[in-house]
């Protein structure tokens, strides 16, 4: 797959081959599905609890006399049936994690990044280099190119300037190539790499 690539002032820079087994895959969304699950789980706290029957705070002395009420027993206010006591069963603090294959979530990272090339939502920049952190330069290449929410990934590292410059625009979040996941890929509207971060995600999926 061939596309072309621009600058950050929306000059042309030429063009760039993007490799069919990264960028040229029919969505999945079964998989793309099961990546994303993957991760809003593991990114969940997990810190949710109740009081159990043992946790109320309420007296032990049996509420009253077992015979001649004509009443049902019951020997303690903590138990799940009255009001404040113990709940049955609740959530508790725990980790909703759980595994998925290393070569499933590569292959979801293949399928998210043919999405965004198949649905025309994909841009290869050359780089962010920029000579000073100037908010209004990156605001300005984000106006003219007609970006709403982006994510842009660059290379191993992010470049300094253009990285502080867009810290501070709505909108505009950035990735070394390593951090690039499905989750953010996804819920993005356009997606642009620079041609560093072409190169290491191509490296890192082979």
């Amino acid at each position: 797959m061939k596309l072309d690539v621009i600058k950050l002032d929306s000059g042309a820079a030429g063009s760039i081959d993007l490799a069919d087994d990264i960028f040229g895959l029919e969505p999945r969304g079964d998989i793309l599905q099961r990546v994303v699950r993957w991760q809003r789980a593991k990114a969940q706290a997990g810190t949710h609890s109740v009081l159990g029957r043992s946790e109320v705070s309420y007296s032990t002395k049996k509420i009253y006399r077992q015979k001649g009420t004509g009443g049902a027993r019951h020997g303690s206010r903590k138990a799940p049936i009255f009001r404040k006591g113990g709940v049955y069963k609740g959530p508790t603090p725990r980790s909703h994690a759980f595994d998925l294959p290393k070569k499933v979530r590569a292959l979801g990272l293949r399928h998210a990044l043919s999405a965004k090339a198949t649905a025309g939502e994909l841009v290869i920049i050359e780089d962010l280099n920029l000579a000073d952190a100037k908010t209004a330069a990156v605001a300005k290449a984000v106006r003219e190119n007609g970006w709403k929410r982006v994510l842009v990934i660059d290379g191993a590292e992010v470049n300094e300037n253009f990285a502080r410059a867009a810290r501070n625009i709505e909108g505009v979040d950035i990735l070394p190539s390593m951090g690039a996941n499905v989750y953010d890929i996804l819920k993005r509207d356009t997606l642009v790499i620079t041609r560093a971060g072409v190169e290491a995600l191509e490296a890192r999926l082979k």
